[in-house]
């Protein structure tokens, strides 16, 4: 258990493609390290290093399924471990310590079943750290990239996606965006002071993913021109959240969203689902659908919620000399569900990106960026599509979607 450092993140996660190298430039490294000197002055974010196993968490804090709460204090407590519980979400009560614990060390013990002879052993996990996936914790791990306007929508698409509503959990949308943007985002959305994105550390210097929920609400519009969308923060202007963040943002989606974009997720101790967030998506409306990047470590480790088996995983696919071809930083597996081009024009808003050693960059309004946050994003707003077009719910709608032969093994469906 140790903080971040300031060197550059390693991916998290196993199995790297074979033969496959990330790009490397002065602003990559330089993005890493920005963000790696944000989180490691993070009091609240802790770094388990074990390789192959890492992942972020917040300290101090054990998450325990609701009924398992009571027998898991008796174990802690006599233990020695001075721990509360400090309330209650998504079906877990959180346990705060009194005083610095390992925690992982102590879920290992917890999900021990020798230490729980004749009893069921308790549903236990740290309380895991989210990060949205913008190229941050990964590979190429890359910034925002300052790009012209995008033109107005096509008028022969205008009515894609209308009727239709998708949940984008995220940084929360500029402020301005549905003014500086009237073509791709005006009208689009009800503006609401607590869905704003603070953009912001200083004035007018960007977060490393400030802007990052205003970039995928353009992606989803730019697939489905008609489509209307309710965006709600789940992470920072620096691009991190918790499982708590996530379950709150979710709750406060409206009635009318039907398609939920989760451009974020997390890798967890032993690579089990997030007991919060299995919780939570469980309780979803029939019908709707989940849609959730796969994680840009370039990686087969589960990143979750994608990897959930209710969630449409999307991977990214990026173009190459010779066609499309998997995306150098994407993460990959058997439970990705589809895969979009990666690379992507959008939305975006003002302000200046610092980093480290680099000249600063000026953005009015638009920015080209890469991950498997803009290639979700894509296949949120083709499912929408679809379900305007035929009238199906979006579960039917993803069927149709979905009704292809795989592109590539361990990618899924190619959505155009």
């Amino acid at each position: 258990m140790a903080l971040l450092g300031l060197t550059a993140a390693a991916p998290l996660g196993v199995g790297l493609r074979p033969g496959v190298a990330a790009a490397d430039n002065g602003d990559d490294e330089a993005y890493q390290r920005a963000f790696q000197q944000l989180l490691a002055a993070d009091r609240d974010v802790l770094f388990h290093g074990e390789a192959g196993r890492e992942f972020l968490y917040r300290p101090r804090q054990l998450l325990v399924a609701n009924p398992d709460t009571q027998r898991v204090l008796v174990m802690l407590r006599k233990a020695g471990h001075p721990v509360t519980p400090a309330g209650e979400f998504a079906g877990v009560t959180r346990l705060r310590f009194e005083r610095e614990a390992d925690v992982p060390s102590v879920v290992a013990k917890l999900r021990d079943p020798r230490q729980w002879p004749n009893q069921p052993v308790p549903k236990v996990q740290p309380h895991h750290v989210l990060l949205g996936y913008g190229n941050i914790m990964g590979n190429p791990g890359g910034p925002p990239q300052v790009a012209a306007a995008l033109p107005a929508p096509d008028p022969a698409h205008a009515g894609d996606g209308a009727g239709v509503t998708v949940g984008i959990c995220d940084t929360g949308v500029w402020r301005l965006a549905g003014a500086r943007h009237p073509d791709w985002l005006g009208g689009g959305y009800l503006p609401q002071v607590d869905d704003e994105d603070p953009l912001y550390l200083h004035s007018d210097v960007l977060g490393p993913q400030g802007g990052h929920g205003t970039f995928v609400a353009g992606v989803v519009r730019q697939a489905a021109p008609g489509v209307r969308f309710d965006p709600e923060p789940a992470l920072s202007p620096i691009g991190i959240g918790d499982e708590a963040m996530l379950a709150a943002a979710l709750a406060g989606l409206g009635p009318e969203v039907s398609i939920v974009n989760l451009s974020l997720g997390c890798s967890t101790q032993d690579d089990l689902p997030p007991l919060p967030l299995v919780n939570v998506l469980a309780g979803r409306r029939p019908g709707s659908v989940v849609v959730a990047a796969a994680g840009n470590a370039g990686t087969n480790r589960p990143t979750w919620p994608a990897a959930l088996p209710d969630v449409l995983a999307v991977a990214a696919v990026s173009e190459g000399a010779t066609g499309l071809l998997p995306a150098a930083y994407s993460s990959f597996g058997s439970w990705a569900d589809a895969c979009a081009v990666g690379e992507r024009t959008s939305t975006y808003v003002d302000g200046r990106l610092l980093l480290p050693g680099r000249p600063a960059k000026q953005f009015l309004g638009y920015a080209a960026w890469a991950g498997t946050s803009f290639a979700a994003a894509h296949v949120s707003g083709r499912l929408a599509a679809v379900t305007s077009a035929t009238g199906l719910d979006a579960e039917q709608a993803r069927l149709v979607l979905l009704g292809h032969p795989a592109w590539h093994p361990d990618y899924g469906v190619l959505v155009g």
